[in-house]
């Protein structure tokens, strides 16, 4: 699996996620949600350098040009519901996308809440047949949501390549993507965090995105 953390690079990239991680920025959800679509708008510019090219001809009032356009047919697959502002970043790029969403979030499993499953209870997806999967969300805490999205994607179709594509990551989830999906896969950070703490949450991360998003869940 091919890993690019951009944060790594020089870019303004940072200045946003130097943002969503102020915690005194982070109580405008709207000026939260609107740096997460950036984050996505940007990387996934970012990830479309490494899609095919093809000339065609466009024919505009004074003559005609030949311009190198995307051969790929993409499809966008967004983990709901902290993925929706991300996916919405992605599409201001990939605007002609197909589109899927999955429901694959983390259940605590024991009552101090350090151990956690994942359970996938929705997903509309057409077929992943033959196109190139970009599969988005937030944060890749464990990996496991990230997994399980991949894999009901994957029952859809055998995609012809797999981008995979999160705001912060850490060492454990990049390593659960190692084992569990195909090596030609790249993994799109803006960055990788040293780890998490006892109860799964990214540190220092910048919290719980589809709360800081959309308000606290039950």
């Amino acid at each position: 699996m091919n890993v690019i953390n951009l944060s790594e690079q020089n870019t303004c990239i940072n200045q946003f996620l130097a943002e969503i991680r102020d915690k005194s920025y982070q109580k405008n959800r709207l000026l939260f949600r609107n740096n997460i679509v950036r984050i996505g708008t940007m990387m996934a510019y970012e990830l479309s350098k490494q899609l095919e090219y093809k000339p065609k001809t466009i024919n505009t009032p004074l003559g005609s040009i030949d311009i190198p356009l995307p051969k790929d047919d993409v499809l966008l697959a967004t983990v709901l519901r902290a993925g929706l502002p991300f996916h919405e970043g992605f599409l201001n790029v990939f605007d002609h996308a197909h589109n899927a969403f999955v429901s694959a979030y983390r259940m605590y499993t024991n009552r101090e809440h350090t151990e956690v499953g994942i359970h996938t209870e929705y997903m509309a997806s057409p077929s992943a047949k033959g196109k190139t999967l970009i599969i988005v969300d937030p944060m890749l805490a464990t990996g496991g949501s990230m997994v399980a999205a991949y894999e009901a994607l994957l029952k859809t179709g055998r995609p012809a390549q797999v981008h995979i594509a999160c705001v912060i990551g850490t060492p454990e989830g990049v390593e659960m993507l190692r084992q569990n999906v195909s090596d030609d896969t790249t993994l799109w950070c803006t960055a990788i965090d040293p780890g998490m703490n006892e109860h799964k949450y990214i540190v220092p991360g910048f919290g719980d995105c589809g709360d800081l998003c959309y308000g606290e869940k039950l």
